[in-house]
């Protein structure tokens, strides 16, 4: 049993919200274990653990998702009953979730007023009505928006504002947010944190889930830490550092450097050369882009979102056609080549959207784990799956890289963010590839997780694998690469050497800026 951290924090009577022993149960796993948790009006209050830890289930419960199996919600010091989304958002409660809930075909506007749309005469839309209570809102907490744009053509950190004016349309006083910052930009969670602040200044308060300990550093003013769905403490994030939150997290001390020897690179083993290729609606996405990874090496593509990254990771995989140029696997064009010839080839390829392009969300975990490979032995004989031989092998695989909960005939899309993530990473790290490309390795990672991730990164290049890492995370790219090549308009801008560069640089070189270092790496190669 885990004995719950206390600390003496000042007294403070303007609490809002008390959730008290709050116990819920799925079949036999316990995801929440007797959690009492409060939040005082204007705070942020960071909620942080490992994935699976429950973070994401007491919320669901606040917000009328779940129902708890015990305990007790006091709102304003009074007893509420909340059984489904209506009950919160009239008990002024608003939920962003980590994977957006906006239609990509309505306007930003239409998505905003959903549900809840100003009439004209009673059974008509007052579209200019809508449009003006969102710039209004809009103005008044400082979340630009363009209120006609449609869903579909904005960006991930616009439509984070989008679905905060939803809850504040609504007139949240209570605002959860679920790992807002695993999809943004540096720039874009910087954004948010001003945001956040604004909100609080007007009297707002902000439950923040997340596994990031830097943003609840920066953030947040309390924190309560969940482990393995028990609460451990509740720290003002003054009186508190990293480490001793890495370690309440886990349960052990967490290195939050990586370590790594110098690199040995051998022959070249992909080369992308002057590859032109569009984005989905045709216009042009990658400019005459050449770069080249050697086996034994990391080589990290930073970038600000949006500069040819994905099309980048895209032609290399085989899922988007190269209009002229070339790319060459060991001696051997794959330009243009399927997917699963590639694959067989020696790839492995870890997207940065793992519900669209890295798992079928109704598959089962063992069945996701062999996706690619359910052809061979020991997962088949002949034309007839071995379902007890697969899962034996699966079973270990998904224990070694700890996806929550362990079972396998679990279905993908019932799995957490960060679970869901670590299956994909157990399938493709589990193959022994001769290149692997990793796209945002670590999204929607906790602390612990992104060690291990770090270290298998690592031990891959270490045996020789030839590394493609794209990454938003500068630490993330500063950390794991060996090399680092800048990615600007879809051309590599310059490569320079990790041990020497700062982020301040990178950041120089990733909006079209130069350095004296960015062209001295690619002539030692």
């Amino acid at each position: 049993m885990i004995a719950p951290m206390s600390r003496s924090l000042s007294d403070h009577s303007d609490i809002i919200l008390q959730m008290k022993q709050i116990t819920k149960r799925f079949g036999e796993l316990l995801a929440n274990d007797h959690i009492d948790f409060e939040v005082r009006r204007g705070e942020i209050h960071a909620l942080l653990g490992e994935n699976g830890a429950g973070k994401t289930t007491l919320m669901k419960i606040l917000y009328g998702l779940f129902s708890a199996d015990e305990g007790e919600i006091r709102i304003d010091g009074k007893t509420a009953t909340i059984t489904s989304p209506r009950d919160a958002i009239n008990r002024r409660i608003g939920m962003v979730h980590q994977h957006f809930m906006l239609v990509p075909a309505f306007t930003v506007a239409e998505n905003i007023i959903l549900g809840s749309e100003p009439a004209r005469h009673w059974m008509f839309v007052d579209s200019r009505e809508a449009a003006e209570r969102v710039k209004r809102l809009s103005e008044q907490y400082g979340l630009r928006v363009d209120a006609d744009a449609l869903v579909s053509d904005i960006s991930v950190g616009m439509q984070q504002r989008v679905e905060i004016l939803k809850a504040l349309y609504r007139d949240a006083d209570l605002l959860i947010l679920d790992e807002p910052t695993s999809v943004l930009t540096p720039q874009e969670t910087a954004e948010l944190g001003a945001t956040l602040r604004e909100l609080t200044s007007r009297g707002k308060s902000v439950v923040f889930i997340t596994h990031k300990l830097r943003e609840v550093m920066q953030f947040c003013d309390r924190v309560t830490v969940i482990r393995r769905g028990r609460k451990i403490g509740t720290l003002d994030t003054a009186d508190t550092d990293p480490d001793e939150l890495a370690s309440m997290m886990v349960g052990r001390a967490v290195s939050m450097t990586v370590s790594k020897s110098a690199s040995s690179p051998g022959d070249e083993v992909l080369a992308v050369n002057n590859v032109y290729a569009r984005d989905s609606r045709g216009v042009e996405a990658l400019r005459g882009l050449s770069l080249s990874v050697r086996a034994g090496e990391v080589l990290g593509v930073a970038g600000v979102e949006g500069n040819g990254q994905s099309e980048l990771v895209e032609v290399i995989a085989g899922l988007r056609r190269v209009d002229s140029g070339d790319i060459i696997l060991g001696g051997v064009s794959i330009a243009n080549m399927r997917p699963k010839d590639i694959l067989r080839m020696g790839v492995s390829h870890v997207p940065e959207d793992r519900q669209r392009r890295g798992l079928i969300l109704d598959f089962t975990v063992w069945e996701n784990m062999i996706l690619q490979i359910f052809d061979q032995p020991p997962h088949s004989r002949g034309l007839l799956l071995q379902p007890k031989q697969s899962k034996e092998s699966c079973y270990s695989l998904a224990s070694e890289f700890d996806v929550r909960p362990l079972d396998l005939e679990m279905r993908a899309g019932s799995l957490s963010g960060g679970n869901q993530q670590r299956l994909v990473l157990a399938r493709e790290l589990g193959r022994r590839p001769r290149l692997l490309i990793v796209s945002q390795p670590t999204r929607g990672l906790d602390v612990g997780a992104i060690e291990f991730v770090h270290q298998r990164i690592i031990e891959e290049r270490d045996q020789g694998t030839a590394v493609l890492l794209i990454s938003l995370d500068l630490d993330e790219i500063l950390s794991l690469s060996d090399r680092i090549a800048v990615i600007f308009e879809g051309r590599i801008a310059g490569t320079v050497d990790p041990a020497s560069t700062t982020e301040e640089e990178l950041g120089l070189m990733m909006t079209g800026g130069t350095t004296s270092r960015s062209k001295e790496v690619s002539s030692a190669w």
